[in-house]
């Protein structure tokens, strides 16, 4: 059984998009199928912006790849340090959610980060999801600030971030290993008193997102 944690497990409320009923929950070892289908599939857009994969990208997203990454998602998620959450568009897994880095008391932060499979692609899942994942670590899990990091040169993922509020604070000068060399990343976040209403409620009320 896994223990509680705030905002964990958790499913969220639903978003409405383009693409359909957005909702994030809980990752399960069930997903693993069509997360290694995804992935496989998706590795052109994925590998230039994610850390670095040593070896072959297939051998990476093995179903054995896949129950040693849910394994340890899950018993970091047992310790209330990483929420690991799947996106699910109309009930159909979409794609991947985490908040990591989880610290209460005079911190109260995590980043957040996601990735959506292309054939959902264009059509507000991801924005859906994001908004969705920063109110819940807000006003579930109880969260001060969120923050992320993005490649300046990922114009998708940096426009779903500012979307969804979250404002650059900086440059993080050589931060993460990304396909094969160490990258600059741009350091965007967001803390509660700036989304006093929520995230989706302020994209919904400015026609982002559909109201419900």
């Amino acid at each position: 059984m896994i223990d509680r944690h705030p905002g964990w497990p958790a499913r969220t409320p639903k978003a409405r998009c383009v693409a359909g009923q957005v909702q994030l929950r809980p990752l399960h070892r069930r997903d693993g199928r069509r997360w290694s289908r995804y992935r496989v599939a998706d590795e052109h857009l994925l590998r230039p912006v994610e850390p670095t994969v040593p070896g072959d990208w297939y051998e990476a997203h093995t179903p054995q790849m896949w129950r040693s990454t849910v394994g340890g998602l899950l018993d970091m998620a047992r310790h209330g340090v990483v929420l690991p959450f799947a996106i699910e568009v109309d009930g159909e897994f979409a794609g991947q959610l985490t908040l990591g880095n989880v610290q209460h008391g005079v911190v109260c932060s995590c980043w957040i980060g996601y990735w959506v499979y292309s054939g959902f692609g264009g059509r507000g899942v991801a924005t859906a999801a994001v908004a969705l994942g920063t109110d819940h670590a807000m006003r579930q899990v109880g969260m001060h600030r969120v923050e992320a990091t993005v490649l300046e040169d990922n114009a998708a993922s940096r426009k779903v971030l500012a979307r969804a509020g979250y404002r650059e604070e900086g440059r993080l000068q050589r931060n993460l290993h990304i396909n094969g060399q160490w990258r600059d990343h741009l350091l965007v976040a967001q803390t509660v008193e700036e989304t006093s209403g929520g995230v989706l409620a302020g994209l919904q009320a400015s026609g982002v997102l559909p109201a419900p």
